[in-house]
């Protein structure tokens, strides 16, 4: 296992338009690859935020193929990088809905893993509540807490408004996650009030790297999405984050052995009492 190497996140304003959002997710995994990124997280919804939340019905491959899958696994060979494809909409059971599949492809373009959103965004926000989502209506909630491990570390999986849930992420660092990697595409209202809250949070309360790749910008379906897309350290520290709206990258050095250092010293994973 690498005990230090450099992760970067990935910031992006998708559309309705899936071949202009692999193209401009393509650039930007290159620019990310260039710097000499080995891990690269794609945010949230990458390859289409469309004008309606069932326009992702259309665009729905089978699990294992399809053309955006195709692109992560091309793309994670051809720069032999690990590729995180935020989430692609992905068939279930209900032909109605679809599962929000977060994929993890190895540097030889292999899936190594898929994690399905557990918790849906169905929720009223602003002063007057007049802000709805409903993920549930388009969207089959997953059930399975995800790790994989890969020569980079043991990386765990979720999705955006998992990061609300302490639990699951307590669940992952059960599983001996290491590296916390959450695509979101946080509205702006509440990721003016929460989202660097919750990415370090999450970070310390656990110990570990947090990777959190964000839609930042406006979209065709008239949505605002927050950005910030940053990477915090497992003392809670940002270390890296893309402040502009718009697409664009964030890269940190992810150390390894020096987060064990820190858990050493500092074990407060194994003062828990509950």
């Amino acid at each position: 296992m690498t005990d230090a190497f450099t992760a970067a996140v990935v910031q992006m304003v998708s559309g309705s338009d899936v071949a202009a959002n692999l193209a401009s997710a393509g650039r930007l995994i290159a620019r990310a690859a260039e710097a000499g990124a080995r891990l690269v997280a794609l945010p949230e919804n990458f390859a289409l935020l469309g004008r309606r939340e069932q326009d992702k019905l259309a665009v729905a491959e089978d699990d294992g193929a399809g053309p955006i899958q195709a692109f992560l696994a091309d793309t994670a060979r051809r720069h032999g990088i690990h590729l995180i494809g935020g989430t692609i909409p992905l068939r279930g059971a209900d032909p109605q809905r679809v599962r929000a599949a977060s994929l993890l492809y190895g540097p030889d373009g292999r899936r190594i893993a898929r994690y399905d959103k557990i918790h849906l965004f169905d929720v009223s926000v602003g002063t007057d509540g007049g802000e709805r989502y409903r993920e549930s209506a388009s969207i089959e909630p997953g059930d399975a807490v995800v790790t994989a491990d890969t020569e980079l570390g043991r990386i765990g999986l979720a999705v955006c408004y998992d990061l609300r849930f302490p639990e699951l992420f307590r669940a992952l660092l059960a599983r001996g996650a290491q590296i916390l990697v959450v695509p979101s595409a946080f509205t702006e209202t509440t990721g003016t009030a929460h989202w660097h809250l919750l990415c370090r949070a999450r970070a310390v309360e656990n110990l570990c790297y947090a990777l959190a790749p964000g839609q930042g910008g406006l979209h065709d379906n008239g949505r605002r999405t927050y950005g910030h897309s940053l990477i915090a350290g497992p003392w809670g520290e940002v270390l890296a984050e893309h402040v502009e709206m718009g697409e664009g990258i964030a890269c940190a050095d992810v150390d390894l052995a020096a987060m064990d250092r820190l858990r050493a010293r500092f074990p407060a994973v194994q003062h828990r009492q509950l």
